[in-house]
């Protein structure tokens, strides 16, 4: 076990290649993501960036910055992600920042830094089977296939006479996720034949909507970016 540093939102441990982030229960109303995410295992070599920041209120930011395409977490989240519920802060108190700046250091002496995009991932994405329920269908996962289930109280009439829908990871490129704490949030699937998908996501059949307690981020994202990373090892498997 390497050495630890707790804060409020999760504990980081420093292990020789690694850091690994369990993030608290107890993370606030606002931060929902980081429970459900656990626990997460970020190589050195996803890292480019690690900053000692002011906080709120007698507290100072630990925070780290994954390359590009390090995280599909990240990658699916596209910058919607409010800073409550980023996975690479670490929330202290003041009297820690000695402390922090200490860990700053041994981290910014061997991690990766900035460099070309990834091509493929380096953190593990959320391991299926995975499910959440969106405003007009129920969205699965088991690991190869993506499947919508629609609802006939939700769904549009062009998704309902689709009929129910089944993707595998092999016919998709990727995904578009925009955040239910947006306005007309929605997951959409990108076909990998590149033909012409209806431009509204109410009336795409490889897409389905959040609203109100619907696909909320803790589920819809860690969803997205399970879908993303296996669209991606798709792409090398022999």
């Amino acid at each position: 076990m390497g050495d630890v540093l707790a804060g409020s939102n999760a504990v980081w441990e420093f292990e020789p290649d690694a850091v690994v982030i369990r993030y608290s229960r107890s993370a606030g109303r606002n931060a929902r993501l980081l429970p459900a995410l656990r626990e997460r295992r970020i190589p050195h070599a996803a890292l480019e960036a690690v900053e000692l920041e002011p906080g709120r209120r007698g507290h100072v930011v630990l925070r780290a910055v994954p390359r590009a395409g390090a995280d599909p977490l990240v990658e699916a989240a596209g910058g919607q992600l409010k800073e409550t519920a980023d996975p690479y802060r670490l929330i202290l108190p003041d009297s820690s920042e000695t402390l922090a700046e200490f860990y700053r250091d041994e981290l910014r002496a061997v991690i990766a830094g900035p460099g070309e995009p990834l091509t493929r991932f380096l953190v593990d994405a959320p391991a299926p089977p995975l499910a959440f329920k969106a405003y007009d269908a129920r969205a699965l996962f088991d690991g190869r296939t993506v499947s919508f289930r629609w609802f006939w109280t939700g769904a549009s009439t062009a998704k309902w006479k689709a009929g129910d829908q089944s993707f595998p990871v092999e016919e998709l490129r990727g995904v578009d996720w925009r955040s239910p704490e947006l306005l007309h949030g929605y997951l959409r699937l990108l076909r990998r034949d590149g033909g012409p998908q209806p431009g509204e996501p109410d009336q795409d059949p490889a897409a389905v909507l959040f609203g109100l307690g619907y696909g909320p981020v803790q589920e819809s994202l860690p969803f997205a970016a399970a879908v993303l990373s296996a669209i991606r090892a798709a792409r090398v498997r022999p």
